[in-house]
């Protein structure tokens, strides 16, 4: 506001002795300060003509004191002056000045305007163009000058480093800076920003119900915004106003990378897994019973043991069920054996069998050597399953962040256990910040719950450390603002252009790039497992299947064949038997001329 005075002849505006009425930007106080000044002089003056003002001829100060007081409302209260602020009077009971009005100025996107007058009369009078615009009034952040509340925690807000001391709101640089600073340009408004004074984000006390950090500041209005990592969440929501978010993000665990342990003795067997292993093993002995049971079967794995006897009655077969197993170990070791199958189908199984032993073996020989010449990284958790069932790795959040109160709400019973581990260790597995969680990961076995972003920016400068796992919730951060402020949709509007510009995604990268860690070889080989080399099982089940069929097959047609010889040789006989019957007598030896 600016204040003028009228009241008879001397009735003058501010502006006509400064600046133009229509420039709203008239310097009201430093034209108090003459008139305060011009005013007070010349009455001192009077009173020292009329020796009214004189030295005391004691040392009664509280009766100097009363004089003085006379003097002043006897002479000032009485009199008028016409200023650059216009008539200067004072009323005679209390000496407050009187007869001046005032205009009331609003801050606009094009700077200053009068919108209104206030006189001790008539009280408040807006002009006829501004009445109905107050939202607008609110609404527009254009020029104006906002408290802006933060947290240090990096890479969002940090202390700048510099060799000259620094001020004010260039102490600081960060992501949210950054943000800052591009809302403020988009948006027009300037800034101070004011770490929050307790250093928390927000949680709300279970017994008293009352909140801290930047929410309370929000809630008492002491900031107007809060540009932070301040998690959107449903109990926040309730007591202020967010953003469209800025950042999406999870929850994951912080933990330090496992060391290295040197390879067991029986280390020759990781190469496969148990269940390749034992497949094997169940393949072997049902490879050599079917060979064995086959080998019998089939008429054409059976042989004279006397080739110079061709009609000796005695065969042989050897594929007993012991040399059948021997068969087998041969083919696996890649060694062999006498034993050479005569018939079609168990030269199948055999065939098969042999197969099925070069894809094993050379499997495994491809992954032995990086199982015997690597350090093997074992890592006692992978997952948040794995911190609830154990307790000797102890496990933590931030007191009174985002994180804590998820776990605190949670109805899945994985993250309620953890919480009742948390809850039930509070003093000693809560951290106050994020660089103290950091440091216990660092120095003891602890594993520390907190934004996936934030551990992408760590563990991109610390290679000791990792992540474990994968994402336990989805979250974002967005500006905070108190409930029911006209800000807040400018403020989301000004977040979406930057999000299409590729403007926040640039910020990102220039704060979470760095030199990053080396690269490293895998430190542990997978060991090969049915999805590797399970195909190789349904081929050797294929050729059983089909050595089986063959068997059958040959099974068969060898009966036939016997069947046929059989009947030509029962038809030869009755043709012999009729001729001797004809051409001999009865006392030849007819089984002798059958022969």
């Amino acid at each position: 506001m600016q204040k003028r005075s009228s009241g008879g002849k001397g009735t003058r505006d501010i502006c006509h002795h400064t600046r133009p009425c229509d420039d709203p930007g008239s310097n009201g106080e430093s034209s108090l300060v003459v008139d305060g000044r011009g005013y007070s002089g010349g009455q001192t003056g009077k009173f020292r003509g009329e020796n009214r003002l004189r030295q005391p001829k004691d040392n009664d100060l509280q009766h100097h004191e009363v004089e003085i007081q006379k003097v002043r409302t006897s002479g000032f209260t009485g009199a008028h002056w016409d200023g650059l602020t216009g008539r200067i009077s004072f009323n005679r009971t209390n000496g407050l000045r009187t007869d001046f009005d005032l205009d009331v100025i609003s801050l606009k996107e094009e700077g200053l305007e009068k919108i209104g007058t206030w006189d001790p009369a008539s009280g408040l009078n807006m002009t006829d163009n501004q009445k109905g615009k107050t939202t607008n009034i609110s609404d527009s952040l254009s020029n104006r000058s906002l408290i802006v509340s933060s947290i240090l925690e990096e890479p969002y807000v940090m202390f700048k480093k510099s060799d000259t001391p620094l001020y004010g709101n260039d102490r600081f640089e960060g992501y949210c800076i950054d943000l800052l600073r591009e809302l403020a340009n988009i948006l027009g408004f300037t800034y101070e920003i004011r770490l929050v004074e307790d250093g928390k984000y927000g949680a709300q006390d279970e017994n008293t119900g009352q909140w801290n950090g930047m929410v309370k500041e929000l809630m008492d209005h002491r900031a107007d915004l809060a540009v932070a990592p301040l998690a959107i969440s449903y109990v926040r929501e309730k007591v202020i106003d967010f953003s469209k978010p800025f950042m999406t993000l999870g929850i994951s665990i912080l933990f330090r990378k496992p060391n290295g342990t040197n390879p067991g003795v029986f280390s020759f067997l990781n190469p496969l897994s148990p269940d390749i292993w034992m497949y094997i093993l169940l393949a072997y002995l049902g490879v050599s019973c079917v060979l064995f049971v086959i080998a019998r079967f089939s008429p054409y794995e059976w042989y004279n043991p006397h080739p110079c006897n061709p009609d000796s009655d005695v065969v042989e077969n050897n594929f007993t069920l012991l040399n059948s197993f021997w068969f087998g170990v041969g083919a696996l070791m890649q060694q062999g054996s006498e034993l050479m199958p005569k018939a079609l189908s168990t030269r199948i199984v055999g065939g098969i069998w042999w197969f099925f032993t070069l894809i094993i073996i050379s499997s495994y020989t491809a992954n032995l050597a990086a199982f015997l010449t690597v350090e093997r990284m074992e890592s006692p958790i992978d997952s948040a399953d794995d911190l609830a069932k154990q307790t000797k790795i102890e496990y933590g959040v931030v007191e009174d962040g985002a994180t804590m109160i998820f776990f605190k709400k949670t109805k899945i019973s994985t993250y309620d256990k953890m919480w009742e581990f948390m809850s039930s260790r509070r003093h000693s597995v809560m951290v106050k910040n994020i660089e103290e969680g950091i440091h216990r990961v660092l120095t003891s076995d602890y594993a520390f719950l907190m934004e996936s972003t934030t551990i992408e920016f760590v563990t991109q400068r610390n290679c000791n450390l990792t992540q474990i796992g994968g994402l336990i919730d989805s979250k974002a951060y967005g500006v905070g603002t108190p409930m029911g402020s006209p800000y807040r949709d400018k403020i989301t509007i000004a977040i979406l252009q930057l999000q299409e510009e590729g403007k926040l995604h640039m910020m990102k990268e220039k704060w979470w790039r760095g030199n990053g860690c080396p690269e490293e070889e895998s430190k542990e080989a997978s060991a090969l497992g049915v999805q590797n080399i399970g195909g190789i099982f349904i081929v050797l089940a294929a050729g059983l299947v089909l050595s089986v069929f063959v068997a059958v097959g040959e099974f068969l047609y060898k009966s036939k064949q016997n069947a046929q010889l059989e009947k030509a040789q029962w038809r030869q006989r009755d043709k012999k038997r009729e001729e001797f019957c004809c051409h001999h007598g009865p006392k030849l030896d007819f089984n002798h001329h059958l022969k």
